[in-house]
């Protein structure tokens, strides 16, 4: 899982750290801020994409697929994604609300990762593998399903 990878600005390739876990992923999951299309045309050499627009994603990324606010079903689990979750305050019960058949959240935006589990639902910000702001490393996200369920969802530190 991805987010806020903001090309060109701080994505000037893929960094080698990014590309080694893309090259084992069955599906990329970008939560917006991709910025340009030419992104989404790498990442699909990896595996299929799903996304969705991000603040500071440009209209070519919106024609190549990527809507506001998306849900497909990943090995029997019902995975929603929007950029913007918005504030702290309320966002599990929020996005519940906005999601009622999701089994897990994830989104972006913050650039600040986390995995929290209320509502009976998980919310996971991957963080960005580029532009880490005020976070103490870059990171991205691992998901593992199996059987209808999440497995295992991870925050990855990269170098």
């Amino acid at each position: 899982m991805l987010a806020d990878t903001h090309a060109p600005r701080y994505w000037k390739g893929c960094p080698p750290a990014v590309a080694a876990h893309l090259a084992t992923a069955d599906v990329v999951l970008h939560a917006g801020d991709v910025c340009t299309p030419d992104v989404l045309d790498l990442l699909a050499g990896y595996a299929p994409v799903h996304v969705v627009m991000g603040n500071n994603d440009v209209a070519e990324v919106a024609a190549w697929g990527a809507p506001a606010t998306l849900q497909v079903e990943l090995g029997g689990v019902q995975v929603a994604m929007v950029h913007d979750s918005g504030q702290k305050e309320g966002r599990t019960s929020r996005l519940r609300r906005r999601f009622p058949t999701a089994d897990l959240v994830v989104f972006g935006h913050s650039h600040i990762p986390m995995d929290v589990s209320g509502e009976g639902l998980r919310i996971f910000n991957p963080g960005s593998p580029t532009d880490k702001r005020r976070q103490p490393h870059r990171t991205l996200g691992l998901l593992d399903l199996a059987d209808g369920r999440i497995t295992d969802a991870r925050i990855v530190q990269l170098p």
